[in-house]
């Protein structure tokens, strides 16, 4: 079965099933919920009743009824008058409630019904006997075991007199039925809302259904692209959709690094061949019978060539490390500025030796209580390749530029050298492994590895590196986000 099939059953089953059970709560309900309302009424309708019949009740001698007095006038009036109510789209046209009194024993001394049933004894009877009793006396009565259409509700009330003693009881009764064409009506309009419920329900499930089958199918799509080799950019979709998209895209830009992994590879072999071809000379020479000056001249390139080596290797490990992590270890606040000139303070000795100098370009306060969130051991190795490859480009005697800025994308830090720049064709090159320029001072290319620690340090804080030419020198600049 295809996955959106899948989908759209599994949605329209749990939608149907929350759907049934709803609506069977509900339509359940109604009927309970009618007749409560209801007897609250009717509750209202016996004390307020009780009230009138009181005093004709206490008057009566024993023996007696109500039958023509004012009270039985009154509910004779109530049952002749013409009525026809609109309620809620429903009309009204007969007066339901039947009314009778019985005294202090539970004889009928009052029946309003159209069968009046006067002087029989009720005193058995729930609605009666209860509240007689000082308690709360109601009951329902079907005429017809079963059928739920015959039933009356009796909700009864004390007559008291003016001392508070129980006369009697006057007991409303109002049929059922009177009260199906409101429950039928509140059950249809439930049943007709929960049918259109469902009906949108399901339409938004075939909506995200083909939304969630169109996704997979553009990911699955893209998949085999890249499995025939043919140049396609990832699916921009939304959410996790998307997120797998740009995992896809960048594990298919990693197998297709194969050549520039070659490439690095082949620059590395090429960074290796050059010392090595010099250590290996140098011992050659070194077998045979050279003065002394000569013998340490060559030593000298072997220790020199040996260092070059070493410090090759330490920052391929530290490159490495890097690009293993997926960011910050550890996450502080770090003030920037104290960084720096710590890390300025450690070239210390070449600074002094080459009569360099440095001066913040910014002000100073405001550099003093820059903060980044980082990891301030890989923020200080950024800063430590950053200054000596400005040191390696900058003139002797000459001034680095330093400058600590707040902008509304974040914070920059910007360092600059007055050497003689680079090649604009070079610009875009510069910060990858291996790449390089002439330095100024003897000639020679550094290994590029510098910039490149420095440019994943920033990717690793969700920042970047941007090198921009300077007349004359070079300006690089770290951007970090703001928090």
């Amino acid at each position: 079965m295809h996955l959106g099939l899948r989908l759209f059953f599994g949605f329209f089953l749990i939608a149907g099933l929350a759907a049934f059970f709803i609506l069977r709560v509900f339509v359940g309900e109604v009927q309970p919920s009618v007749r409560e309302v209801t007897e609250d009424i009717l509750v209202d309708a016996a004390h307020l009743l009780a009230e009138a019949a009181a005093p004709e009740l206490a008057a009566l001698p024993p023996g007696g009824t109500l039958e023509g007095g004012a009270f039985a006038a009154a509910l004779a009036r109530y049952r002749e008058r013409p009525v026809d109510a609109q309620i809620w789209g429903l009309h009204k046209r007969s007066l339901d409630l039947r009314v009778y009194v019985t005294d202090a024993s539970g004889r009928v001394v009052f029946d309003g019904g159209t069968a009046p049933e006067t002087g029989l004894d009720y005193s058995r009877w729930r609605d009666v006997a209860r509240t007689l009793r000082g308690e709360y006396g109601a009951r329902t009565t079907r005429s017809a075991p079963g059928d739920e259409g015959s039933a009356v509700m009796y909700v009864a009330a004390p007559v008291r007199d003016a001392a508070g003693r129980t006369l009697g009881v006057l007991t409303v009764a109002k049929p059922v039925r009177t009260l199906q064409q409101f429950i039928e009506r509140a059950e249809r309009k439930i049943l007709v809302a929960g049918g259109w419920l469902l009906a949108l329900s399901l339409a938004v499930g075939v909506a995200v259904t083909w939304w969630a089958v169109r996704s997979v199918r553009r990911l699955r799509r893209y998949a085999q692209q890249a499995r025939a080799g043919e140049p396609q950019a990832a699916p921009a979709l939304p959410g996790e959709l998307g997120d797998l998209a740009r995992a896809m895209a960048a594990m298919r830009e990693r197998l297709e690094d194969r050549g520039h992994v070659e490439a690095s590879m082949r620059a590395l072999t090429h960074e290796l061949k050059s010392p090595l071809t010099a250590i290996g000379g140098a011992a050659e020479l070194l077998a045979d019978d050279l003065p002394p000056a000569d013998r340490a001249g060559f030593a000298r390139q072997i220790g020199q060539q040996v260092q070059r080596l070493r410090e090759l290797v330490d920052r391929l490990l530290e490159l490495s490390k890097l690009e293993s992590l997926h960011g910050p270890v550890q996450q502080a606040e770090v003030a920037l500025r104290p960084l720096v000139e710590a890390v300025l303070a450690e070239q210390a000795a070449l600074l002094r030796q080459r009569a360099l100098t440095w001066r913040w370009t910014c002000d100073e306060a405001a550099a003093a209580q820059a903060t980044v969130k980082g990891d301030a051991e890989q923020l200080r190795l950024a800063l430590s390749n950053l200054v000596a490859n400005a040191l390696a480009f900058a003139p002797a005697g000459s001034t680095l530029d330093l400058a600590l800025q707040r902008e509304a994308g974040g914070l920059r830090f910007s360092l600059r050298d007055h050497g003689p720049g680079v090649p604009g064709y070079a610009l875009p090159q510069l910060g990858q492994r291996f790449f390089s320029t002439p330095r100024p001072l003897d000639g020679t290319k550094g290994s590029g590895l510098g910039l490149a620690i420095v440019r994943q340090v920033m990717l690793l804080h969700g920042g970047t590196l941007r090198i921009v030419p300077a007349q004359p020198g070079l300006r690089v600049e770290l951007h970090w986000p703001a928090a």
